[in-house]
């Protein structure tokens, strides 16, 4: 079940928000336990054989974040709210040992589940390249990815190192910590909330006519990014990837229409993420920022997918180090920063390149205080130069592999012959309906505003537009059967 569907919109959804508003005048912990029983069905819907992991999970954590919280094995001792501890605190043997035993765990669970196929295939393939086809192993099964496993992961994560570090007090009552865990909002694919931001949150929070209002307006303006511009989006870059040959023309249509589809698809379900947070009275945190008008790489990283990149630099890159070590192991840690950042995406060498071209560019545009002489360039050029960097990005990323990545980047440049039957992809793309969606994104992208400056104050034209354009997208949803979600994959 994804946001975009119909069983969500007509059924889960208005059925979901009937119980939580009868509860309005219950107990918090009544609503944060409706939120967590509804997070567990919208899971189990798709993946019911990966709910027990998820529980599993969220039952260990929850009993290691008391431990370190109150410094001791014994639950029957734990009496009440868990203390808060001293943010640079000097932490006990045991305190240690709780945290080693919750980020292990996760680590584990995430890496079995995502990178155990990988892995054997990467070994396997070494084998043969060194003549040992006799050493390979070929088991009878691999192992599924459950849905949302990264997402999930990392927000686990950040609820157990803020309690340890102290930017957070573990939750006495496991309801109000599987809320947290399990909430419907973020739970599939992000944003990737950081337990600090939201804990008093699912202690507190207030249900109020604005907010519901503006949450409906951003699942609405979210949901039509997704039908009415990511999905014609990705019709093209489907046709163009999946080409067996490509003109140069019809090989940037195939890398903007991919990085259009991933932009609109992900900023429209992160959008949707947020209404509902909203409708549910939590705030969360603004995920995209224009991140196509970027003036560099590192302004990029500042406005796409700021949770994951506000994790990664909190919880993995600041930990390495940072700065903080000299300018040789500063370069370092970006680069291994966003390798892993890229891993985390997917268990592939297409991930990993992405991550470290990513990287690469960070410590160079850091190398250059800044962007060097790129600095004295006009904006659009900054801005062009930017958004091609991202565009052989997100050929990784769209590939299947690495030899069509590479295969795909000479075609962008015009290195390879063009046989006669490549005309008939240029006549698939070439429809007025492919191209008025791809204009139209450009609008977008570079001359609309953000969803989340311009529900800042609805009034009634607002609504209107709102309420036209989801009307639209809903009708053309029942129409379209082309309706995939990148993220889900992730």
């Amino acid at each position: 079940m994804v946001f975009s569907s119909h069983i969500f919109i007509y059924f889960f959804l208005p059925l979901t928000l009937l119980g939580y508003y009868l509860l309005r005048g219950a107990p918090q912990r009544w609503r944060n336990l409706w939120l967590a029983g509804t997070g567990y069905v919208f899971y189990g819907w798709a993946e019911p054989r990966f709910v027990g992991l998820m529980f599993a999970t969220t039952s260990l954590d929850w009993m290691l974040s008391l431990v370190i919280a109150h410094d001791e094995w014994r639950p029957w001792r734990w009496r009440g709210e868990p203390p808060g501890l001293e943010r640079g605190g000097a932490r006990s043997g045991r305190q240690r040992r709780a945290l080693l035993g919750s980020v292990m765990s996760n680590l584990l669970a995430l890496g079995v589940f995502k990178y155990f196929n990988f892995g054997l295939e990467s070994l396997n393939a070494m084998l043969a390249g060194c003549g040992l086809d006799q050493m390979q192993w070929e088991p009878a099964w691999r192992i599924v990815l459950p849905l949302g496993i990264s997402f999930y992961t990392f927000q686990a994560l950040s609820y157990i190192i803020d309690v340890y570090r102290g930017d957070a007090r573990a939750m006495a009552n496991f309801v109000d910590f599987s809320c947290f865990a399990s909430m419907l909002p973020h739970l599939v694919a992000g944003p990737i909330l950081k337990f600090s931001f939201l804990a008093e949150q699912l202690r507190s929070r207030t249900l109020t006519v604005d907010k519901f209002a503006r949450g409906a307006a951003f699942f609405l303006m979210g949901l039509s990014k997704k039908v009415l511009l990511a999905n014609p989006c990705g019709k093209i870059a489907d046709t163009a990837f999946d080409a067996g040959a490509r003109g140069v023309v019809e090989a940037w249509m195939g890398a903007v229409g991919y990085a259009f589809q991933i932009y609109f698809d992900f900023s429209g379900y992160s959008d949707m993420a947020v209404g509902l947070g909203l409708m549910f009275g939590f705030v969360f945190a603004k995920n995209f920022d224009a991140p196509y008008r970027a003036e560099s790489l590192t302004d990029f990283w500042r406005r796409w997918h700021i949770s994951l990149s506000t994790w990664l630099r909190e919880y993995l890159y600041i930990p390495l180090g940072g700065n903080r070590r000299g300018t040789v192991r500063t370069y370092f840690n970006l680069v291994v920063t966003m390798v892993l950042g890229g891993l985390w995406h997917g268990a592939s060498w297409n991930f990993l390149i992405w991550g470290g071209l990513h990287g690469g560019v960070l410590a160079w545009e850091r190398m250059q205080g800044g962007g060097g002489v790129l600095r004295k360039a006009p904006r659009v050029v900054r801005m062009g130069l930017t958004f091609g960097v991202v565009l052989v990005g997100w050929v990784f990323f769209r590939a299947a592999d690495l030899p069509r990545a590479w295969r795909y980047l000479g075609d962008l440049l015009g290195l390879h012959a063009v046989p006669e039957s490549a005309s008939l992809l240029g006549g698939a793309l070439m429809r007025p309906s492919l191209l008025g969606a791809l204009g139209v994104a450009a609008l977008v992208v570079w001359g609309g505003r953000q969803t989340w400056e311009w529900t800042q104050r609805l009034t009634l034209a607002k609504a209107a537009v709102c309420l036209g354009v989801g009307a639209l997208a809903l009708v053309v949803l029942a129409t379209q059967e082309y309706n995939p979600f990148i993220y889900f994959i992730f």
